[in-house]
């Protein structure tokens, strides 16, 4: 599947957007959603109050694109995995690959979407922003696992996997990570190793996937 590239003005949006996610999430985790502002997260993210408003029309809503990174990169690493490979083998490397904490920056960006679901449990604005990147990621992910499975999105065929196969396989994949960040989220647990997310997310998907794949 090919996209194409972002104008400099689209990536330099992105980049902004993504430094006012990481200031809320600072900020959310340290102060609670209750104890944080937008005046404050503009502050910590160096912009004018009017720029964080012409990106996102609340405070919780700032951490959409910060959620929704871990999402992108595993669709781009199931779109470029081993052609060969058996639709759930190349969900399982993705899954496990965009939630390894191979270095320090890796681990930070898990604790911090520990800290944001943690929060989220007791904001309802925040957890449906956490829904709602997980219903996106969904949709978007639906054509990826077409084309893993030999066929294009919208278009039955005799060979590859059917539509309702296709939606349950995007539906099981984003619930399995949901479901491992949402439970490792309640608990101590390290980023890697037994129970990490990594760990929980690939015994998720093994569970809903079951065999016929």
């Amino acid at each position: 599947m090919s996209t194409q590239p972002l104008t400099l003005t689209e990536r330099r949006k992105l980049a902004t957007q993504l430094e006012i996610a990481h200031a809320a999430a600072e900020l959310f985790t340290a102060h609670g959603t209750d104890g944080t502002t937008a005046e404050a997260i503009a502050h910590r993210a160096g912009v004018a109050l009017r720029t964080f408003y012409r990106y996102f029309r609340a405070k919780q809503d700032a951490v959409g694109p910060l959620l929704a990174v871990g999402g992108e990169r595993w669709r781009a690493l199931l779109a470029t995995a081993e052609p060969r490979a058996a639709l759930p083998d190349a969900l399982r490397a993705a899954v496990r690959e965009v939630l390894a904490a191979p270095d320090k920056a890796a681990a930070e960006g898990l604790r911090q979407v520990r800290g944001l679901l943690r929060a989220a449990a007791g904001d309802p604005a925040l957890r449906a922003v956490w829904y709602r990147v997980n219903q996106e990621s969904e949709e978007k992910l639906r054509p990826v696992v077409a084309e893993r499975a030999g066929r294009g999105a919208g278009q039955g065929t005799s060979q590859g996997a059917s539509p309702l196969q296709v939606r349950l396989a995007a539906a099981a994949a984003t619930a399995a990570i949901r479901i491992a960040l949402e439970t490792w989220s309640e608990t101590d647990e390290d980023v890697t190793g037994p129970n990490s997310p990594a760990d929980l997310a690939v015994r998720c998907l093994d569970r809903l996937m079951g065999p016929g794949w």
